[in-house]
């Protein structure tokens, strides 16, 4: 069963939530942890994708966007609209709206979700099947 977490924005914006998703996936690669990215569409990954150079000046995080290939190096971000690799194991950060397929085999799924009412309505949904899995789900209030 994977840790699950909830981080609840105070803020509407959508542009403070990828900031926020920027952090974290700074945050877990620096601790030298996998880091799998789920957006809706292919639009949003290359928003993220853009905002992962631009986000913090000096920082560096490794990060592609998944074409269903395997990164050639190690510790290396992935983001994209397609599920996780297979056997994925390590982190998922879903901005997606649904919940990640096989959610059960992986390592720790992070959300996040701004005080718009259509993100907040979908975290629900996923909040409820994570619930209905039997996970322990914690909740952050930013």
């Amino acid at each position: 069963m994977p840790d699950v977490s909830f981080y609840l924005l105070a803020s509407g914006s959508a542009q403070e939530r990828y900031v926020f998703a920027c952090k974290l996936i700074e945050k877990a690669y620096r601790n030298g942890t996998a880091c799998y990215v789920l957006t809706d569409h292919a639009e949003q990954s290359q928003l993220l994708d853009n905002l992962l150079w631009t986000f913090r000046a000096g920082s560096f995080v490794p990060h592609q966007i998944y074409d269903g290939q395997a990164p050639e190096f190690g510790n290396v971000t992935l983001i994209g609209h397609r599920q996780a690799p297979d056997a994925w194991r390590g982190t998922l950060l879903n901005l997606s709206a649904h919940c990640p397929e096989n959610f059960q085999t992986i390592g720790r799924i992070l959300e996040i979700l701004d005080n718009d009412e259509t993100t907040k309505a979908a975290g629900r949904q996923r909040y409820r099947q994570y619930q209905q899995a039997g996970i322990d789900i914690a909740t952050h209030k930013l």
